[in-house]
C-alpha cells in the first residue's frame, strides 16, 4: 500500500496520476490530512481512503510518502518515527530536506528524496529523484512509477538537488511571473486582457512543445530572429537590461534557500 503524509497539491497530483494509470487500486491508496474537509474531498474525487492520523499511514503502508513543508518535517518524522520499520521505503518531496536528515530519525535505510513540480497536477510533471545504493531494482522501479504517472523522472546525484530545486522546482513560478510580464505588457499596448492572456499562453506552450522536439533554444531564437526585426529590437532590451544574469541570480537565491532549509541536522 502507497501512503500519504499530507493531502496538499503535489500529494493530490500524485494521487491523481497514480489512480489515472491503474497503478494501485482504491484500496491501495491511504493519505493522512488534517482538515476533514480536504479529506472528504480527497476520498469523493479519487475514491481513496483518508485518516487525520499519521501514525497510521506509516504503520500501514509499505511506501511513505511525505508530503509535507520542511518547516513541518521534524515533527512528522518524530511522530511517525516508531513505525517505520527497515523494510519500508520512505520517500520526502520537501525542499532541502536530505537523506542524511531522514536517516538519521528514522529506523529504515530506503529512503528516497524527489523533487516533483506544479506542472505534475496536470501529468507534465518533472521529477528528480536521489536515494541511496541499498534499493532492490523492485524497490525502486515501484517509486519511479508512482512519480512517472505525472510526467518525466530522472535520477541525479543528491549533491545537486538543491540546484534541482531552483530550477525545475521553482522554475514554474519564475515562468509563471514571466508570462504575467507578457500579459501586462501587451494590455499597455493596448490589447484586451482574454486576448493577451490568449497570446502569452499558446505563445509559451507552443514554444515550449517546440524545444522539447530537441530543437535548441538558441536555434529557436535564430529562426525567429531577422536582423534588424521586431525580434532582435526587443531581444536588445533584454541583454542590455541583463536578463540572463538576472535569472541567474534568482535561481542562486531560490537554491541558497534550500540549502537553509535543509540545514537542519
Amino acid at each position: 500500500m502507497i501512503g500519504f503524509v499530507g493531502g496538499g497539491n503535489m500529494a493530490e497530483a500524485l494521487i491523481k496520476g497514480a489512480v489515472s494509470s491503474r497503478q494501485s487500486v482504491a484500496g491501495g491508496l491511504l493519505v493522512s490530512e488534517p482538515r476533514e474537509d480536504r479529506r472528504a474531498y480527497l476520498e469523493q474525487t479519487y475514491g481513496i481512503k483518508t485518516t487525520s492520523d499519521n501514525k497510521k499511514v506509516a504503520g500501514s503502508c509499505n511506501i511513505i510518502i511525505l508530503a509535507v513543508k520542511p518547516q513541518n518535517m521534524a515533527a512528522v518524522l518524530a511522530e511517525i518515527a516508531g513505525e517505520v520499520t527497515d523494510e519500508k521505503t520512505v520517500v520526502s518531496i520537501a525542499a532541502g530536506i536530505t537523506l542524511s536528515y531522514l536517516e538519521s530519525r528514522l529506523k529504515t535505510k530506503k529512503l528516497v528524496r524527489v523533487m516533483p513540480n506544479t506542472p505534475a497536477l496536470i501529468l507534465e510533471g518533472m521529477s528528480v529523484m536521489s536515494l541511496c545504493e541499498c534499493f532492490s531494482d523492485a524497490d525502486i522501479a515501484a517509486v519511479r512509477e508512482i512519480f512517472m504517472s505525472v510526467g518525466r523522472v530522472i535520477i541525479m546525484p543528491e549533491k545537486h538537488m538543491n540546484a534541482v530545486t531552483a530550477l525545475s522546482g521553482s522554475g514554474p513560478g519564475f515562468i509563471a511571473l514571466f508570462a504575467e510580464g507578457l500579459i501586462e505588457a501587451g494590455m499597455e499596448l493596448g490589447l484586451a486582457k482574454p486576448h493577451a492572456e490568449e497570446l502569452a499562453v499558446q505563445t509559451m506552450l507552443g514554444t515550449a512543445r517546440l524545444l522539447d522536439t530537441g530543437m535548441s533554444p538558441q536555434k529557436l531564437r535564430e529562426m525567429v530572429t531577422s536582423p534588424g526585426g521586431t525580434t532582435a529590437a526587443g531581444l536588445n532590451v533584454f541583454e542590455e537590461k541583463k536578463l540572463k544574469p538576472i535569472v541567474l541570480d534568482a535561481l542562486i537565491a531560490a537554491r541558497d534557500r534550500a540549502e537553509e532549509l535543509g540545514k537542519k541536522e
